[in-house]
């Protein structure tokens, strides 16, 4: 198609290609809000479920540690356990991100937005 530009002639290839990887990218962007994780705090006592791409889905607290004296406690471990669920999250969208350059064979150390 265009002469002296060797392999890299053929712009509908490369056209068709960031098309692929565009649907691809938002084939795994969708599928990061159904992959969920959960998060755990005081021996699963708390635990915090976000989607892979760390929004908050939901809160289980075991109710034996409602007690008035142990209010901070209780709030340290909510924390813990919604930052365990974020730390998942971010590391599930990581193993995705990979999967998806390894399948479109990009290097591994290419960055791509979210």
């Amino acid at each position: 198609m265009f002469k002296g530009l060797g392999d890299m002639g053929d712009l509908s290839k490369m056209m068709e290609a960031a098309q692929q990887m565009q649907t691809k990218m938002a084939e795994m962007q969708e599928g990061l809000n159904r992959l969920t994780v959960t998060g755990e705090s005081g021996g699963g006592l708390v635990k915090a479920t976000a989607t892979a791409k760390g929004e908050l889905t939901a809160l289980d607290i075991d109710p034996s540690i409602f007690r008035a004296e142990d209010k901070e406690v209780v709030e340290d471990l909510i924390l813990a356990a919604v930052r365990d669920a974020q730390r998942r999250a971010q590391d599930k969208a990581a193993e995705e991100m990979a999967r998806l350059t390894r399948e479109l064979g990009l290097p591994a150390d290419m960055k791509m937005p979210f």
